[in-house]
């Protein structure tokens, strides 16, 4: 069963690094008001800096979505100061990170980002073309997309050498897991679903965006007036499946997002969504066929359920090694 997967950036991330798209954007206006800014350090951290110049690019792919939130000028400002110390945060993070992958002589090779560029095209059925394709719409090169790979092993490396040893799960825990989540092994609907999709990158300025919708607009149309989902996806979509009239497979309810899920509530085969603005940009999806799914013992469930409890310790481990890190750390913020 495969899982539908919307991803962000760079496909692959840490839970530990996380910060949303418009956390960014709204970062990022406080320095950009005056394009003339010299540029400056911001922070210290242990041996090495961060420049305006870096925050400034980490936060330039998101600028439009804050200027189109609608919030009032306090609101604004106030979000702002916020976010804007969330991000730096986020980056004195990497620092420290990447400064115990230096100690530690952590290393990744080409076969492994090799590896994992595969592995992310075959989750997101991306061909070759896909990729470059959505690599370009990102306006990022493949060399910088290796690069950020590299560094995201590097520091999963790390967590894995710093707190994968300590932490163990129980039969009794997954247990405990599985009881209390009968809605995920129990009997559910499976969806075998068409989809439409029309990215949106996110340097996309709001005219560009008007535009998409529009063009999402039309299409939707079509479909209310008895126009055929899979001829319309194989003429227009832009998402993977577009070659099969949209045919994404089967997926359970429970591996859907929450945003999906509610828009399938309630469908019957043959109906399709009302226009979803996702992580991918504007979605369709029409619905082939609904079953019943067979639930699964806690036996055929117990690796998903461990790989789970699992990444949720990793998290909690983690915060707890970064916040020693940073309490041994010299770090300095330079407002």
């Amino acid at each position: 069963m495969k899982k539908l997967l919307f991803f962000a950036f760079f496909l692959i991330q840490l839970p530990f690094f996380a910060i949303s798209a418009a956390a960014a954007a709204d970062a990022f206006a406080t320095d950009t008001a005056d394009v003339r800014t010299v540029d400056r350090i911001i922070a210290i951290v242990n041996e090495d800096i961060i420049l305006l110049s870096e925050l400034n690019a980490r936060m330039a792919p998101y600028v439009e979505r804050v200027r189109q939130e609608g919030l009032s000028p306090v609101q604004t400002s106030q979000m702002l100061a916020k976010l804007r110390q969330d991000m730096i945060d986020r980056m004195v993070d990497e620092k420290l990170t990447d400064q115990e992958v230096r100690r530690q002589d952590l290393s990744v090779d080409d076969a492994e980002i090799d590896s994992t560029i595969e592995r992310i095209k075959v989750s997101n059925s991306f061909t070759d073309e896909d990729l470059r394709a959505f690599l370009e719409r990102e306006q990022t090169t493949m060399d910088a997309y290796r690069q950020k790979i590299r560094e995201q092993l590097l520091r999963f490396r790390l967590v894995n050498y710093q707190v994968k040893s300590r932490i163990v799960i129980t039969d009794e825990d997954i247990q405990n897991y599985y009881d209390r989540n009968p809605d995920l092994y129990g009997d559910e609907m499976v969806y075998h679903l068409r989809n439409i999709t029309f990215p949106m990158p996110t340097s996309a300025t709001p005219a560009q965006r008007a535009e998409v919708r529009k063009q999402m607009e039309t299409i939707h149309e079509k479909l209310v007036s008895g126009g055929d989902f899979a001829a319309l996806a194989q003429t227009y979509s832009k998402g993977p499946g577009a070659d099969r009239g949209g045919d994404i497979g089967q997926f359970k309810r429970s591996s859907l997002s929450g945003q999906i899920q509610s828009a399938l509530s309630g469908l019957n085969s043959g109906e399709f969504t009302q226009i979803l603005d996702t992580d991918r940009g504007l979605q369709l999806f029409y619905v082939e066929s609904v079953t019943s799914g067979e639930g699964r013992s806690v036996e055929a469930a117990r690796q998903e359920i461990q790989q789970k409890l699992f990444e949720e310790r990793v998290d909690a481990k983690f915060v707890s090694w970064l916040e020693d890190l940073r309490s041994r750390s010299h770090i300095k913020i330079l407002n």
